[in-house]
C-alpha cells in the first residue's frame, strides 16, 4: 500500500536535493574520500534508469558507501561534523533504495546494516530537526522494502524497529499535524509483518495510545472525557472536508485509521487489552457515526471486524459492542448511500455477527454487560419495574455478587464529565433495595449506602434526585423493620 509522501517531508527533501554541496572541498578536508565522491556523482542528478544501471552494476560499492567496510567508514560517519553532507546523503540514500530496491537487500547482507543510521535518530531533541526526520524516512523505506522483497528474515530489523518506533512516537505527540502525519505514514510503511506489529503493540504506551489520542481529539473527547463518545452527542454535521470537530484533518485521520487497521490484524493479541485500556469500541462507534468518507468508514468497519471476530475476544468485546449501541448504528449505516463493495461486505458480516450475539442474549445479560462496561445509559431495564421484580436477587447473587461490587466501583468514581452514570447507578440501588430489602446489608458492606448518602449533596440535580430516592427506600424498610 503506497501513500503520497507527507508534504513537509517532500518539500524538505526537494530543498536539500537542490542545495549545492562543495564536494571537492569536502574531499580536500578529508570529510569524504575521492572514491566516495566518484560513487556519489555517478548516481546524483541522473536519470532513474542510469542510476539503477550504475548501482546494480556495483552494489557492493554502494553498500560500502552507505555502511562502510573493512577499508573505511560509512560516508555518514566520516562526515559526522558536516550536517549539510549528512542531510544530502540521507536524501540520496532514500532515492537509491526507492529507485533500486535490490540495493536494500544488499544492505541487509552487511553485518550491521543500521549502525550508521540509528544514532542519527537522537541527533537532536527538536522534532523539526532535518537529520532525524530524514533518517527515519530512510529507515522506514529501507525496512519496508526489505519486508516486501527480502527472501530471508533480517534479524537486525527486530533490534532497529523499537528505536525507530520510539523516535516516531515523539512526532505523534507533537502539536504539529504535519509531523504527526510523517510519523503515522512511516508507521504504516513498517507494519507489514506480524513481528513488526507485535513489536509495535509491545510499545503501545508510546506507539498506539498517542494515535488513539488523535482519534479522541477528532471526536471532541479527551483521554479522560468519554461522555461524548458514549452518549453519541456529536453529529455528522461536525465532520467537514477540513476535518472533524476536534480539528483533526481528514488526511491525518485516514492515516491513523489505516495504521490501527494494520495493527488489528493481530486482533487476538490486542483486542481485549486495547478495549480495557482505551475503550476503543465506544470510540470507533462514535467515529463511525461521524465518518464523512467511505474510505474512513471502510477502515473503521474492517478494524471492528478484526477485533470482534477472534473467538478469544467475543465473550469480552461483543457485550461491550452492544452496550455502546454499535448494532443500532450499523442498521443506520445501511440507510446511507454506500457503494464500496469491501465496505458493504464488512458491514454485512459485522451486522450478522452482532445480530447472532444479541439474539441469544436475555435482558439480564444485556443489563449485566452494561454494568460491567462501567458506562451506564438509560437503557430500558433501568426503569422497568418488572425487570427488577424478576432480577433484583439474581443481580445481587450472580457470580458471587459481581454486579453489586461493580456498581459500588462505579459509584466510587466522580464522573465529572458524565454525571448521568451516577444518577443511573443510584436508580439501580433504589430498585435493588426496594425489591430485595433483605439484601440491604450486602450493599452496606460494599459502602453503597454511605456513598449514596454523600451524593444527596451532589451539584447535579439528576444525581441528587436519584440518590434521594435510593436513601428513601433504605429508610422505608428501616422504619418498617
Amino acid at each position: 500500500m503506497s501513500l503520497d509522501p507527507p508534504t513537509y517531508l517532500n518539500s524538505l527533501q526537494n530543498n536539500i536535493r537542490a542545495r549545492p554541496i562543495p564536494w571537492e572541498g569536502a574531499v580536500r578536508a578529508g570529510t569524504i574520500t575521492d572514491s566516495d565522491l566518484k560513487r556519489i556523482k555517478a548516481v546524483d542528478k541522473v536519470r532513474k534508469d542510469q542510476r539503477r544501471q550504475t548501482v546494480e552494476g556495483d552494489k557492493d560499492a554502494y553498500k560500502s558507501l552507505l555502511l562502510g567496510d573493512e577499508q573505511g567508514k560509512s560516508v555518514l560517519e566520516s562526515a559526522a561534523k558536516r550536517a549539510d553532507v549528512i542531510q544530502y546523503m540521507l536524501v540520496l540514500a532514500s532515492d537509491l533504495i526507492n529507485d533500486v530496491p535490490s540495493l536494500a537487500s544488499a544492505l541487509f547482507e552487511h553485518p550491521s546494516p543500521f549502525k550508521p543510521f540509528l544514532p542519527l535518530l537522537s541527533h537532536s531533541t527538536n522534532p523539526e530537526d532535518a537529520i532525524p526526520l530524514l533518517t527515519s524516512s530512510f529507515l522506514a523505506n529501507l525496512i519496508s522494502v526489505a519486508q516486501t522483497d527480502s527472501s530471508k528474515p533480517v534479524p537486525q530489523t527486530d533490534e532497529a524497529l523499537p528505536k525507530l518506533y520510539s523516535y516516531l512516537s515523539n512526532l505523534t505527540k507533537s502539536q504539529d499535524s504535519g509531523l504527526q502525519d510523517i510519523a503515522v505514514q512511516e508507521y504504516s510503511a513498517l507494519l507489514r509483518t506480524k513481528k513488526a506489529r507485535e513489536l509495535f503493540w509491545k510499545q503501545r504506551q508510546d506507539t498506539v495510545y498517542p494515535l488513539i489520542d488523535i482519534l479522541r481529539t477528532a471526536v471532541g473527547a479527551g483521554r479522560d472525557s468519554d461522555s461524548t463518545m458514549w452518549s453519541g452527542g456529536a453529529s455528522i454535521r461536525s465532520a467537514t472536508e477540513a476535518g472533524l470537530s476536534g480539528g483533526v484533518g481528514l488526511q491525518l485521520l485516514y492515516h491513523v485509521l489505516l495504521t490501527i487497521w494494520q495493527l488489528s490484524f493481530e486482533g487476538s493479541l490486542i483486542g481485549k487489552d486495547l478495549e480495557k485500556e482505551q475503550e476503543v469500541l465506544a470510540l470507533y462507534t462514535q467515529l463511525l457515526r461521524l465518518s464523512p468518507k467511505e474510505k474512513t468508514t471502510r477502515l473503521l468497519l474492517s478494524t471492528l471486524l478484526n477485533l470482534l471476530t477472534p473467538s478469544a475476544n467475543r465473550s469480552t468485546l461483543l457485550p461491550i459492542a452492544t452496550t455502546v449501541r454499535l448494532p443500532v448504528l450499523l442498521t443506520n449505516l445501511k440507510g446511507r448511500h454506500l457503494t464500496d463493495p469491501d465496505l458493504l461486505d464488512d458491514l454485512s458480516t459485522l451486522t450478522a455477527l452482532l445480530s447472532d450475539y444479541t439474539s441469544s442474549q436475555t435482558t439480564f445479560d444485556e443489563y449485566a454487560s452494561e454494568i460491567l462496561s462501567s458506562r451506564l445509559r438509560w437503557s430500558p431495564p433501568h426503569r422497568d419495574a418488572q425487570f427488577w421484580r424478576q432480577n433484583a436477587r439474581k443481580i445481587l447473587d450472580d457470580n458471587q455478587g459481581e454486579l453489586p461490587k461493580k456498581l459500588s466501583e462505579i459509584l466510587d468514581k466522580k464522573w465529572e464529565d458524565d454525571k448521568q452514570v451516577l444518577a443511573i447507578a443510584c436508580n439501580d440501588v433504589a430498585w435493588l433495595v426496594k425489591e430485595a430489602p433483605e439484601k440491604r446489608g450486602q450493599l452496606e458492606k460494599l459502602g453503597v449506602k454511605a456513598r449514596v448518602m454523600e451524593l444527596m449533596a451532589d451539584e447535579n440535580e439528576g444525581v441528587r434526585w436519584e440518590s434521594l430516592r435510593a436513601v428513601g427506600e433504605w429508610l422505608r424498610y428501616s422504619f418498617e423493620g
